[in-house]
């Protein structure tokens, strides 16, 4: 199984990315997918899940209104748009697979992992 994040970069305070992750090795469709962040000396937290079908979505309060997450299961590709970024943003995001059906934001529910993504967001 590989999960490949691609599109972080560096932007301005109030500029926008679109991070993409890319999956092999599974059947995309079977796994709810989620966003993860962490910054410097931080913990890794949760950012947004999507659920198989794309049903349903969850975001951490810190991002709701602002970060979209999406997914295409004929490409085995969830999305993660992100508008309005701001300086606390700045962190290596991390895609992640899980095959729970029920709605989990903690990372240890996560079995795969991506790479991670620099997103840096200068004031």
């Amino acid at each position: 199984v590989q999960l490949q994040a691609s599109g972080g970069g560096s932007v301005q305070a109030g500029g926008s990315l679109r991070l993409s992750c890319a999956a092999s090795g599974l059947i995309f469709g079977n796994y709810a997918m989620g966003w993860f962040r962490q910054a410097p000396g931080k913990e890794r937290e949760f950012v947004a899940r999507i659920s198989r079908s794309s049903a349903t979505t969850n975001y951490a309060d810190s991002v709701k209104g602002r970060f979209t997450i999406s997914r295409d299961n004929a490409k085995s590709t969830v999305y993660l748009q992100m508008n309005s970024l701001k300086p606390e943003d700045t962190a290596v995001y991390y895609c992640a697979a899980t095959v729970d059906i029920a709605v989990r934001l903690a990372a240890a529910a996560y079995k795969y992992w991506g790479q991670g993504t620099q997103v840096t967001v200068s004031s």
